[in-house]
C-alpha cells in the first residue's frame, strides 16, 4: 500500500517569544485562521515558526553563493516542524514605497504594458511620420523602415519606455514633479527683525550665527524684515558668499572670534544643507521650504515627451496609465482588432498577459486605481492588496502562504474579495495560514486555531482548535461570542442629537485635493467621531492632509493650506496624531525607557545605601551608559555572531545572560531586587512591588488600565504590535486635562482582538472625560458601532470616492441606503441586537 501524503504540518515544542512549548497540527491545503488576544503569540506561531522555518529550509536548498546575497533567517526556537512546505509571507506592514514607485511598477503591470507598447504600438520615424503597427519591430531587433519616407530607424523598446531608466523625462529625471525653493517659506515672519529670527532657513543647524554675519556685511538686523530696502532683501535671499571676521557672544558672556565666517544667503542655507545630508527627518524638514509643482516638460507623466508620440489605438503610454484599471481592461480588449491581421496572434498573447496582470487588482477591489498613481499615496490596505495580487498572479502550487493581518486597512466590502483570493490559493493546491481578528475572515476559514488565553506570559498555548462550527460551540473560546453575536457590541450610551453637539463643533471645507472636490464637514467637539469609507475614498485626504495642517497653520497664524477653503477649529490648540508605527528603532528602546519608569527607577536605585556607599549616581543604572552596561554586549543583552554565508546568529549575552548590566551595578539591590530583576517583571507583577512609589505606580496603573499589564518593563518596543504601540504612545497623555486637544487615530484597531477593541473604547472614554476630542479613521465595525458620530466618505475609492455619503450616529448611518459602510454596519448591529 503506497504511503499516504501528509495532511498536517506538525509543530512540536515551539518556544518562539511567549509560546509555551507549543504542540499543534496545522492542516495542509486548507485555509486556516489563527486568532487570539493581542500579544497572545499568534504571530509568533505564524511568522516566527511556520514562515521562518519554511523560508529558511527553502533558502538552505540554494547555493552558498546565492545565500550570501540574501537576508536570511536564523533557526526558529522549536524542537521540530514536519511536513512544512516552502513559505511566503505577506506582512502586516508593507514597506512604504519610494517616490519612484507607482501602482504600475509595484503590481508589475507596467512592465507588461511597456512591452505591449514597444511591440504593438505605432512608432514615429525621425521625420515625424506615424508608422502603422508592424511585426518588423519583433522580427528585426526593433528596426523599422518608414513606409512614407523610407528611413530605417530603431523603434523604442520596452526598456526605453521605463521612467526609472532610459525613458525618464530629462527635466525631472522621472519623478513627474519639480521642486522650487519658495522665498515666502524662507521668511518666517516679515514683521520680525532678522535678529528676532525672521529668516526661517537661518534656524537650521550650524547657521544660528548668520544674523551676526549679515550685520557684519551691512544688512540691518534690528528693523522688521518688511522694512528692509529691496537691495537688502535681495542680499538676504540671494547675496553672494563672502567671508568676514565676527565676534559671537555666548550665553555666559564669553566672546568667540571667527576670522572667516562665511555668509550664506537664505536660499543657500537650505540648498547646502540638502546637499550634505542623507537623514530622512532632516530632508523632510528641508522640504518644508520647497513648493512642489508638476514638471513643466513631461506634465507629470515622468516620461521623455518624445516617447509619447508612439500610439496604441490612438492613445500614448501616459494616457493609458491614467486610465482606472477597470477602463484600462476595456481599452486592452480593443487593441487586437486595431492591429493588422498578421499581428493578431502576437497581439492576443500580449493583451492576455496584460489582462491577467490586472485581474487580481479587480478581484481585490482595486479597479479604481490607475497605473500612474504614486505608491506613496496608497493606504496600508491598498499596499497589502497589491502585494497579495502580485502573489496571486504567480499561480504557484504546494506553497504555504502566511499572511499577518491582511484585513488591515480594508473596508468590510473588500473583505469578500480577500476571502475569495484565499480560497483561490487553496484551490491551486496551496496552504493558507492567516493571522487575523476580523470575524468574517475567521468565519470563512476551514479551520480555526485560537492562541491564548491572555497576552504575554498569560498566552502562548492553544485554547481551541477546530472548524468554525466547533469553535462557536466552545465554552473556553474568546472569539466565539463575537462570531455568533452574543457579546456586548456597544459599550457606550448613544447620545441624543442635542447632547452630541452640546460642546460645539469643528468645521472644515476642502475645496479641491486629490479626489475630494468641495466637501464641507463638521466634527462634534469632545466626542468620538469615526471617519469611514472604502480604501481610497478620501478619509486620509480629509483628516490627515487637510484638517491637521489647517489647524496647525491656524494656530501658528500662517495661511490655511491652499485647498482648505474654511476652518473653524473651535478652540482646538493642539493636535496629537497617534498611529500604529512601532515605537523606537532598536533593542535599546524598551517599555521602561519609553515611559518615565526607567528614569524614576534609576533615582530609586541611586538613593539606596549600597549605591551611595559606592558613589553611584542615577546614570550608573542606565544600560546605555558605559559605567552601568555589560562590557560584552554594551547593554543590549544580546550578541550577534557572524557565521559568514549562514544567517547571523543572535544569542543571549554569555556574560550578563540578557540582563544588560555589569556585575557591579547588579549587586545594588532595592528591596531585594536588582535593576535587571525589576525590568524582568511584567507591568501587573510590578504594580504591587511599587505600591506607594507615586510616579512609578501611576504609570504602571495607566499601562494596566490600557490592557498592557502583560508587557515586561524591559520588553523591546520595536517588537510590539501596532495596537500595543498605539496604546503605549498614549500613556503620557492619560490623566491630564486635554481641553483644546484633538487626538487623531489612524486605524487604531490594527492588530486588536474584539476584546482589545472594547479596552480601546474605554481608553477613548478616558480621553473624552479629560476634555479631548477624538477622531479615528477606521474600518472596524465594532469601533464604528461605538462612535458618537460617523462621517462616511465614498461611495467608492479613487475617482469613485471623495464625496460625503452619510453622516450621523452609527444607527442613522446604518439606515442610510447610500452608504456601503452603513450596509455592513446594519448587518453587524442586527447580528448583535437579535441575540
Amino acid at each position: 500500500m503506497p504511503n499516504q501524503l501528509p495532511s498536517h504540518i506538525k509543530v512540536r515544542g515551539a518556544r518562539v517569544n511567549n509560546l509555551k512549548n507549543l504542540n499543534v497540527d496545522i492542516p495542509l491545503n486548507r485555509f486556516v485562521a489563527i486568532t487570539g488576544r493581542s500579544g497572545s503569540g499568534k504571530s509568533s506561531l505564524a511568522m516566527g515558526v511556520l514562515y521562518a522555518e519554511g523560508a529558511r529550509r527553502y533558502l538552505n536548498a540554494l547555493s552558498t553563493f546565492t545565500r550570501r546575497r540574501i537576508n536570511q533567517m536564523g533557526k526558529a526556537a522549536v524542537d521540530s516542524v514536519e511536513y512544512l512546505p516552502s513559505a511566503l509571507a505577506l506582512r502586516q506592514r508593507p514597506a512604504v514605497p519610494g517616490v519612484r514607485s507607482t501602482v504600475g511598477t509595484m503590481s508589475e503591470s507596467l512592465n507588461i504594458l511597456r512591452l505591449v507598447f514597444s511591440r504593438l504600438g505605432s512608432p514615429v520615424c525621425p521625420n515625424g511620420h506615424q508608422v502603422p503597427p508592424t511585426l518588423e519591430v519583433a522580427e528585426n531587433d526593433g528596426y523599422v523602415v518608414c513606409p512614407t519616407c523610407g528611413v530605417k530607424f530603431r523603434a523604442p523598446g520596452a526598456e526605453d519606455f521605463a521612467f526609472n531608466s532610459d525613458g525618464a523625462c530629462p527635466t525631472c529625471g522621472g519623478l513627474g514633479e519639480v521642486r522650487q525653493l519658495d522665498a515666502s517659506l524662507l521668511i518666517a515672519n516679515e514683521d520680525q527683525t532678522i535678529e528676532e529670527g525672521a529668516v526661517a532657513s537661518w534656524h537650521l543647524p550650524g547657521r544660528n550665527f548668520m544674523p551676526i554675519v549679515a550685520n557684519a556685511i551691512g544688512i540691518p538686523i534690528d528693523v522688521p524684515y518688511k522694512a528692509l530696502s529691496a537691495a537688502d532683501k535681495q542680499r538676504v535671499l540671494h547675496g553672494k558668499k563672502q567671508t568676514v571676521a565676527i565676534n559671537i557672544p555666548s550665553s555666559k558672556g564669553k566672546i568667540f572670534h571667527m576670522d572667516n565666517a562665511v555668509y550664506e544667503n537664505a536660499f543657500a542655507a537650505v540648498e547646502d544643507s540638502l546637499a550634505t545630508t542623507k537623514n530622512e527627518r532632516t530632508i523632510a524638514k528641508l522640504n518644508k521650504f520647497y513648493t512642489f509643482d508638476t514638471c513643466p516638460t513631461c506634465h507629470g507623466t515622468r516620461l521623455n515627451p518624445e516617447l509619447l508620440k508612439q500610439k496604441l489605438n490612438g492613445k500614448n503610454l501616459a494616457e493609458v496609465c491614467d486610465l482606472p484599471v477597470n477602463q484600462l481592461r476595456e481599452f486592452a480588449q480593443t487593441i487586437v482588432d486595431w492591429l493588422p491581421a498578421r499581428m493578431h496572434k502576437l497581439g492576443t498573447d500580449l493583451v492576455s498577459e496584460l489582462l491577467a496582470s490586472l485581474q487580481p487588482m479587480v478581484d481585490l477591489g482595486l479597479d479604481y486605481l490607475t497605473l500612474s498613481r504614486p505608491g506613496a499615496t496608497l493606504s496600508t490596505g491598498e499596499l497589502q492588496r497589491i502585494q497579495l495580487g502580485r502573489t496571486l498572479r504567480s499561480a504557484t502550487t504546494g506553497v504555504l502562504y502566511v499572511l499577518d493581518e491582511p484585513s488591515v486597512g480594508l473596508h468590510p466590502a473588500n473583505v469578500t474579495g480577500l476571502i475569495k483570493a484565499f480560497h483561490g490559493l487553496v484551490a491551486q493546491g496551496n496552504s493558507v495560514v492567516v493571522v487575523d481578528h476580523d470575524t468574517r475572515i475567521i468565519a470563512a476559514a476551514d479551520e480555526v486555531i485560537e492562541i491564548g488565553p491572555g497576552a504575554g506570559k498569560l498566552g502562548g498555548t492553544v485554547v481551541d482548535q477546530g472548524t468554525v462550527a466547533e469553535v462557536v460551540q466552545s465554552s473556553q473560546s474568546l472569539i466565539a461570542p463575537f462570531l455568533k453575536g452574543t457579546a456586548q457590541l456597544r459599550e457606550r450610551p448613544q447620545l441624543s442629537d442635542q447632547a452630541l453637539w452640546q460642546k460645539g463643533n469643528l468645521s472644515l471645507e476642502v475645496q479641491h485635493r486629490f479626489n475630494i472636490d468641495d466637501v464641507a464637514v463638521k466634527f462634534p467637539k469632545n466626542r468620538l467621531t469615526t471617519v469611514t469609507g472604502m480604501s481610497g475614498a478620501g478619509k486620509t485626504t480629509l483628516v490627515l492632509d487637510s484638517l491637521i495642517p489647517a489647524i496647525e497653520n491656524d494656530v501658528a497664524r500662517r495661511p490655511l493650506p491652499q485647498h482648505v477653503k474654511h476652518l473653524d477649529r473651535a478652540g482646538i490648540r493642539h493636535v496629537v496624531k497617534v498611529d500604529s508605527v512601532p515605537v523606537g528603532k532598536n533593542v535599546r528602546s524598551t517599555v521602561a525607557t519609553y515611559t518615565d519608569i526607567l528614569d524614576r527607577l534609576r533615582k530609586l536605585f541611586a538613593a539606596t545605601p549600597a549605591a551611595q556607599a559606592q558613589g553611584y549616581t542615577s546614570s550608573r543604572f542606565s544600560y546605555n551608559v558605559k559605567a552601568g552596561a555589560c562590557p560584552t554586549c554594551n547593554g543590549t543583552g544580546q550578541i550577534s555572531l557572524d557565521v559568514q554565508y549562514l544567517p547571523d546568529i543572535t544569542e543571549v549575552c554569555p556574560q550578563c545572560h540578557g540582563q544588560r548590566y555589569n556585575r557591579e551595578t547588579l549587586a545594588v539591590k532595592w528591596h531585594d531586587y536588582s535593576i535587571a530583576d525589576v525590568l524582568a517583571l511584567s507591568v501587573d507583577e510590578a504594580l504591587p512591588v511599587f505600591a506607594g512609589e507615586a510616579g512609578i505606580e501611576q504609570t504602571l496603573q495607566t499601562l494596566h488600565d490600557m490592557g498592557l499589564g502583560y508587557l515586561l518593563l524591559g520588553e523591546s518596543t520595536p517588537a510590539l504590535s501596532g495596537g500595543e504601540a498605539q496604546r503605549l504612545k498614549l500613556v503620557s497623555r492619560i490623566g491630564k486635562r486635554q481641553n483644546g486637544t484633538l487626538f487623531i487615530f489612524d486605524e487604531p484597531t490594527v492588530g486588536l482582538h474584539p476584546l482589545d477593541i472594547q479596552q480601546l473604547v474605554k481608553v477613548f472614554d478616558q480621553l473624552l472625560q479629560q476634555g479631548a476630542t477624538v477622531i479615528a479613521i477606521e474600518h472596524d465595525l465594532d469601533l464604528i458601532a461605538n462612535a458618537d458620530y460617523v462621517i462616511d466618505m465614498g461611495p467608492g475609492g479613487g475617482i469613485n470616492g471623495g464625496h460625503l455619503v452619510a453622516t450621523g450616529t452609527p444607527s442613522e448611518v446604518s439606515q442610510n441606503p447610500a452608504s456601503v459602510t452603513g450596509r455592513y454596519l446594519k448587518a453587524e448591529l442586527d447580528l448583535f441586537q437579535t441575540k
